[in-house]
């Protein structure tokens, strides 16, 4: 053997341990970083805190799947509505009959995804704290797990409202026993917490609305609830663009949809703390009745 061959046989060898040692290097490197959190079908992370909605608005559509849209999000302005308070978004696609206002001059407020320990307290606080009485649409999973906070809801004199057992925008497209089924549970896990007081509202998650949702819910003496201020609060802008949108965009008879669980809130919770002096002053507040027709 020439001496160039060992020579390139041994330099052979070197690159072999060498790539070895950088592949062991490598999966060793891998081993130690943590797992990414999962992330749900909504591209929410998910969490030990409790549950996390992304309740981005979208418009049914009849014998379809609910898709998502920005048509009713406060960049499309109010919702145009009928003299019963029903209406049609600003691109055009009906409501099937939902409320969008209050019917009157008042204004009302409304919280959806609760009760959450965190938030809802604190929103309790300052409602109470301006004597303002609110809608709590509330997703049934969150009533069964937390019933204190629904007890305190209604004992300071705001209205229920069913939001669906685990806020699911596409259960309008489902069968009319599926979402039968579904309501029919929430309302139980409400009535367990408070069996007296009166459900007599629904909110479709997302405002993903289609006929057959709406057409159980009023068999089940609910009246569908939609809103026509959107300060896009589920999309965590911050407490100066929630408070901005709300002020801007409140007139008489608007119902503004702001959140109280469902994720990370307390930017609500601080435009809350703002928004409540100048509402306060411009309008009489109101929580949507309890008899609705």
């Amino acid at each position: 053997m020439t001496r160039g061959s060992s020579t390139a046989r041994a330099a052979g060898i070197v690159t072999l341990v060498v790539a070895g040692l950088l592949g062991s290097a490598y999966v060793l490197g891998r081993s130690l970083v943590p797992d990414q959190a999962p992330r749900d079908a909504t591209g929410v992370t998910t969490s030990a805190d409790g549950p996390h909605y992304a309740d981005q608005p979208s418009v049914g559509e009849p014998g379809g799947a609910p898709r998502a849209s920005a048509s009713a999000s406060s960049d499309a302005g109010p919702a145009e509505t009928g003299q019963d308070g029903s209406g049609q978004d600003a691109g055009g696609d009906k409501l099937f009959g939902a409320h969008a206002t209050t019917g009157s001059p008042r204004l009302a407020l409304t919280f959806d995804d609760g009760p959450d320990p965190r938030y809802t307290p604190q929103v309790l606080a300052l409602l109470r704290e301006y004597d303002v009485r609110a809608t709590f649409c509330v997703v049934g999973e969150n009533a069964q797990n937390h019933p204190d906070l629904v007890q305190s809801i209604v004992n300071d004199g705001h209205t229920l409202c069913n939001h669906s057992w685990h806020h699911d925008v596409g259960l309008g497209a489902r069968s009319a026993d599926a979402i039968r089924t579904d309501l029919l549970r929430t309302n139980a896990a409400i009535r367990a917490a408070v069996p007296d007081a009166p459900i007599v509202w629904y909110r479709q998650p997302g405002g993903a609305w289609t006929y057959p949702v709406v057409s159980v819910a009023r068999q089940l003496g609910m009246t569908p609830l939609h809103w026509s201020v959107d300060p896009s609060d589920w999309d965590l802008p911050g407490a100066s663009k929630i408070t901005a949108t709300v002020l801007t965009q409140a007139a008489p008879g608007s119902v503004v949809l702001l959140h109280d669980a469902g994720g990370d809130r307390q930017g609500t919770v601080d435009a809350l703390r703002r928004i409540l002096p100048d509402l306060t002053a411009r309008f009489e507040l109101e929580a949507l009745p309890t008899d609705p027709t």
